[in-house]
């Protein structure tokens, strides 16, 4: 299957929000192959510690996760319609007003920019739509790339969580970062909505 041909039919799904160069759509059911795909990339593997898993195990948790109260999952899609990644506010609590943020891009689709983009799309959507007060992020302390669009998009990092991730036979310290409502407010760039 061609990029043209796995586009097609996201390119009606409703765009839920967008950002500069991207745009939202909800995670369906049938998304769970594309996001399979994408987790067995050896290097989200790594980076984010996703473990694949079976497609079953996936399509069974993406079904639950569209009931689930507390997260909020989109497909990341460009202005063609091609998908290119997840992204998610998950442990939603608006009682206390915090979330974490997830994102996982496909391979073919990283070091473009599209992870700030949908990055700053989440944050404004957490922020500008959402009662949120705090969003967390959480990342190998190695995860260069992730911690630079982390940094780019105003999180600040809070500390560390020693020896708190098992892959390939070894642990891996993560990162802990978050953003405050007051920090993005102040950020001076333009809102999801201005564009």
């Amino acid at each position: 299957m061609d990029e043209d041909e796995a586009a097609t039919p996201y390119a009606a799904r409703q765009r839920f929000w967008r950002g500069r160069d991207v745009a939202f759509t909800p995670v369906e059911p049938d998304d769970a192959e594309l996001i399979h795909r994408w987790r067995a990339d050896p290097v989200a593997a790594h980076e984010i510690g996703v473990w694949p898993g079976s497609l079953h195990e996936l399509r069974e948790r993406v079904e639950a996760n569209a009931e689930d109260r507390h997260r909020d999952d989109f497909l990341v899609l460009l202005a063609d319609g091609t998908p290119v990644g997840h992204i998610a506010l998950i442990e939603e609590d608006f009682v206390d007003g915090t979330a974490e943020a997830y994102l996982l891009l496909a391979p073919e689709h990283r070091r473009k920019g599209i992870g700030a983009d949908a990055l700053e799309a989440l944050t404004d959507l957490a922020f500008g739509e959402l009662p949120l007060h705090r969003v967390e992020a959480v990342t190998h302390t190695d995860n260069a790339a992730a911690l630079a669009v982390l940094s780019g998009a105003g999180f600040v990092r809070e500390g560390v969580r020693r020896s708190s991730c098992l892959h390939r036979g070894r642990r891996h310290d993560s990162a802990v970062l978050g953003l405050l409502r007051a920090e993005w407010e102040a950020l001076a760039r333009p809102r999801s909505w201005e564009h």
